[in-house]
């Protein structure tokens, strides 16, 4: 059977993509794996500087993918990099991608209340869908937090208020922070959608969230606990 398609409907734009990694290998691969699923690849660099240039050169770019490690001391460019692409671009979304957890590095790109941005682990992106999906909702002005960032955070945090939250609302409120809608978070904990929005409710009272909007209320709760982790 022949499908026709009507050619007046616009086509959904291609995602465009920095990507930085010092790595040649880890960042030609992954610019072929991203161009194979439809993302356009404007530039691949090596270092932050270059980074900062190619946003500079691209006033296309939807997001950048950042290795948070990377010449020339191989510790913190990345990261610093993402803050001032989020400062002076705030419509450019950043995803850092590490090795390892860094707590304090996930605050300061975070902290803000900023959203478009993301903190996955390297060894943990299994699937290429999944990964394009995550692009995705973080440039459409979401965050994704990696599960096992997000439980070293909060087993590392010291707020009062998030003590307060009972076992359930903590697992939601885990969930959340990985860029999960209502829905999604009720399939992960197999619960109904009203539970979560009862706990969700309860989260943003216990962690006196005020009467903000509400996407902006859940931005706000999961950044409570990382701006804490700045000193860990």
């Amino acid at each position: 059977m022949t499908v026709h398609t009507d050619p007046t409907t616009p086509r959904p734009r291609a995602l465009r993509v920095i990507i930085a990694e010092d790595s040649v290998l880890l960042r030609s691969g992954m610019a072929s794996l991203l161009q194979d699923a439809g993302v356009h690849i404007l530039a691949q660099v090596g270092d932050a500087d270059a980074l900062l240039q190619a946003v500079e050169q691209h006033p296309g770019v939807d997001l950048c993918l950042v290795d948070i490690r990377m010449p020339p001391t191989y510790s913190e460019e990345g990261i610093q990099a993402g803050v001032t692409i989020r400062r002076q671009h705030p419509d450019v979304a950043v995803l850092l991608l590490s090795q390892h957890v860094v707590s304090r590095y996930a605050a300061d790109l975070l902290g803000g209340g900023s959203s478009k941005v993301g903190y996955l682990l390297k060894d943990r992106v299994a699937d290429i869908d999944d990964f394009v999906s995550v692009l995705h909702r973080v440039a459409a002005g979401g965050a994704a937090i990696d599960p096992e960032v997000v439980s070293q955070l909060l087993s590392r945090h010291r707020d009062s208020a998030l003590e307060r939250l009972t076992p359930r609302e903590g697992e939601v409120l885990q969930v959340m922070a990985q860029g999960l809608n209502n829905a999604g978070i009720a399939a992960r904990l197999t619960v109904t959608e009203r539970a979560v929005e009862k706990h969700i409710r309860s989260i943003f009272t216990k962690l006196d969230l005020g009467q903000d909007d509400h996407d902006h209320r859940r931005v706000q709760a999961v950044l409570r606990y990382l701006r804490g982790t700045e000193q860990n």
